[in-house]
């Protein structure tokens, strides 16, 4: 949902350097525990949909405030897991920059934000599901959590980054920046009930594909003999 709509050159270069080399750090890092510990049959077909869904959802974009749109990174982290999650962070950046959405300087920024996005919903929802909440608002509060998270860090790049060419001293910028970022924060809200309509549909069709099965054996009431 969050992502910092710069033109090439926009940041400087200590800054473009700072956010590719911590963006790569974390890429290595999940794939090195990917291949560590591995990753389940059906969590690769779920990554491939949920790359797709969020890269073609991620082109519409609507020009306000330099642009916001949805992403669906909390419906990927709840659905993929937080390591496949933030790789397809990676390649729906990739992606993106390639078509001139996002700058191709600014991908270990857009990655680190929208990883962070889908790493926070999946713990969140994890958390709120062993606290025995419903499927619903546990994965709606969880990815509005999450993108939210992504909005604020996109925000603390910017104003950290500073903007080339810009005339506003960094404390004019910082308003600016909140008010993008609060727009993000009402967009996350929506899209966040969108994903807990979403997995709640599939908590009910095949609670497998969310590790909700156990939960729902559990939950049905057991049969009675004579």
């Amino acid at each position: 949902m969050a992502h910092i709509h710069l033109g090439e050159g926009s940041f400087p270069l200590w800054a473009l350097v700072l956010w590719t080399l911590i963006g790569a750090g974390l890429i290595s890092a999940v794939v090195y525990r990917v291949r560590k510990g591995g990753i389940k049959t059906h969590q690769i077909a779920l990554a491939g949909i949920g790359a797709a869904a969020s890269f073609a959802i991620f082109q519409l974009n609507i020009p306000v405030w330099g642009g916001i749109h949805m992403n669906l990174t909390g419906l990927v982290g709840i659905l993929a897991g937080p390591l496949l999650g933030a790789l397809i962070a990676l390649v729906v950046n990739i992606f993106s920059a390639a078509l001139g959405h996002g700058a191709v300087g600014l991908i270990g920024a857009n990655t680190l934000v929208n990883a962070s996005e889908a790493i926070v919903a999946y713990y969140a929802f994890k958390t709120l599901i062993q606290l025995d909440w419903d499927t619903f608002p546990a994965s709606a509060s969880a990815a509005t959590l999450g993108l939210s998270s992504g909005a604020i860090l996109m925000g603390a790049i910017i104003v950290v980054s500073g903007v080339n060419g810009s005339a506003l001293p960094r404390a004019d910028l910082t308003v600016a920046v909140g008010g993008l970022v609060g727009l993000n924060l009402g967009v996350a809200v929506i899209e966040g009930v969108l994903t807990g309509f979403i997995v709640q549909f599939l908590a009910t069709v095949r609670p497998d594909l969310v590790d909700l099965a156990d939960r729902k054996d559990r939950e049905e009431p057991a049969g009675v003999t004579a």
